[in-house]
């Protein structure tokens, strides 16, 4: 049994990785800002990222840390940084004493240039890298899978008979379960250290067009394929930005999301991880992105 400490519990990836950990009959304690449920071998720490008083809490006796927690769409670039920069920063002192430390990263790291998001996750693991040489840090794809809000509105879309291809580039993607296993195997073995990559071993990513066939394939759809030029989608950001902001609320379709849309390369190369034996990818995309389908279908999201 592993004693693991972990951020961002109550998110899309963390409630995943919770889930297997105590399957796999691991001590959990996780980071929470609000009240969750109880639950049989897990330990809910109330506090975030800022409060050190509920990091100590967190980390204390830990044998493992996962750090899944980070912002992934703000207002301003302070908001970003808080949560992907500064929120490192305060994990890495909390953790000091524990033995294996996993940052939970993002292949727009790899890009630093190009989103704000981006640049504070690759900040954020230029400090890892510094405070913690021996730590493994993990830079997923486009991560889906039942649960995911992120890529639902895409299968609504479909649903609805259309299919939106934003630019030509390829990438790769990850279902949910398939990251959890990897960070799980990673906290489990001390001696993988360094930048992994992770995705569904697809060779060569997926096209949009080829991510939309499978979503209209698994929900029994031919849609209308309508491209979207990167000018379209500065005029969308712009758009919806705008409306965001009169409605008090973070844009879908942020400027930095058309950026990282518009990007011609993120596919992944999970060759490196892959070769450690202590983790392979097990949910192929047309076997994932059904089941993801089925489960929005039966949860009335579609």
């Amino acid at each position: 049994m592993t004693r693991i400490a972990i951020t961002g519990g109550t998110g899309f990836v963390g409630t995943k990785l919770i889930d297997l950990a105590l399957e796999k009959g691991h001590a959990v304690r996780a980071l929470a800002r609000r009240a969750q449920p109880a639950r049989a071998g897990l330990e809910w720490i109330a506090g975030d990222l800022a409060n050190t008083d509920a990091l100590a809490r967190l980390t204390t006796e830990a044998d493992a840390v996962i750090h899944v927690a980070g912002v992934i769409n703000a207002r301003t670039p302070l908001e970003f940084a808080a949560g992907n920069i500064e929120g490192t920063r305060a994990m890495l002192e909390a953790s000091r004493e524990v033995p294996r430390f996993v940052h939970v990263s993002s292949l727009a790291a790899r890009e630093p240039t190009l989103s704000i998001y981006g640049n504070t996750k690759a900040a954020a693991d230029a400090l890892v890298e510094t405070a913690r040489p021996d730590a493994a840090i993990v830079r997923p794809p486009a991560v889906y899978g039942p649960g995911d809000r992120e890529t639902a509105n895409v299968y609504k879309l479909v649903a609805r008979g259309w299919a939106l291809l934003p630019g030509s580039g390829r990438f790769s993607i990850v279902e949910v379960s398939d990251l959890a296993r990897a960070l799980l195997a990673l906290a489990e073995n001390p001696a993988p250290s360094g930048i992994f990559e992770i995705d569904d071993a697809t060779p060569g990513g997926l096209s949009h067009r080829e991510m939309a066939a499978y979503i209209a394939a698994a929900l029994g759809k031919t849609p209308t394929y309508v491209p979207l030029p990167p000018a379209a989608l500065r005029l969308g950001a712009a758009i919806d930005t705008l409306g965001a902001k009169l409605a008090g609320r973070l844009p879908a379709l942020s400027f930095d999301r058309a950026r990282y849309l518009a990007h011609p390369d993120w596919v992944a190369d999970s060759a490196p991880l892959r070769a450690l034996g202590i983790w392979a990818p097990e949910v192929p995309a047309a076997e994932g992105i059904a089941r993801t389908a089925e489960w929005y279908r039966n949860a009335g999201w579609i």
